[in-house]
Order: C-alpha cells, then structure tokens, then sequence
C-alpha cells in the first residue's frame, strides 16, 4: 500500500495520540492537510503548523515544524507538545483505509486520524 493518493489533499481531523500505551484525546483545533508539493500544514492543538514532508510508499517523513507561538491551556498545551513530538523530524508508517489514517511511529506510538470537511 502507498499512501500519496488517499493522504494529500484531505483534511485529516487528529482524534487521537496514543503514547507508551496512553491514549490522549486531540482537541477538537488539531488538523493535518499534507499536499502533492511535499508540505504539511495543520493545528497541533493549539498553533498552527507547517513543515515539510516526504512520502515513499507507507513512510510519511516530516522534516522540522515551524510554529505560531501563541499560548493555549494548559491540556491543549500538554496535547501540542506531544503532537509534535511525534511528527517533528520524524519518519512514522502511514495507514489509511475506511476514511481514518493511522501515522505510526518507530517506537509504536501512534496518531490517529479522520477524513475531515475543511473549515
């Protein structure tokens, strides 16, 4: 399976990361739109976000993340940092089926994603 058709050009709502067997619900903010031109750009929670990103068969790689600086609660905070930890320079396996995309990293943390109508 490769991922570039079904993930650019959709908008993915982040529903969920799951970290060391912990499951944490994403604000309702946090988004994630890859294009055909190799950027990512989204809402980790909080601040948005755009970086560049490489696809090759089921990896997606993200390069460093260039974020607002604006200051969220403290649980959207908490959410953000963990967000981004995941995806920030990171290469993580993508699966994308039913309408929901799984990113999966080295370590088996994983986001998980849905198709989303754009705002």
């Amino acid at each position: 399976m490769t991922v570039d058709e079904p993930l650019t050009g959709v908008e993915w709502r982040v529903v969920s990361v799951v970290a060391d067997g912990t499951t944490h619900a994403a604000p309702a903010s946090a988004r994630l739109r890859i294009d055909a031109r190799g950027t990512a750009a989204g809402n980790l929670g909080c601040n948005t976000f755009s970086a560049p990103v490489a696809l090759h068969g089921d990896r997606v790689t993200f390069g460093e993340l260039r974020t607002t600086k604006m200051a969220c609660d403290r649980a959207r905070m908490a959410f953000e940092r963990l967000l981004g930890g995941l995806l920030g320079g990171h290469s993580l396996t993508g699966r994308a089926e039913h309408g929901a995309l799984t990113l999966t990293t080295g370590h088996g943390d994983h986001v998980n994603l849905t198709r989303s109508t754009p705002e």
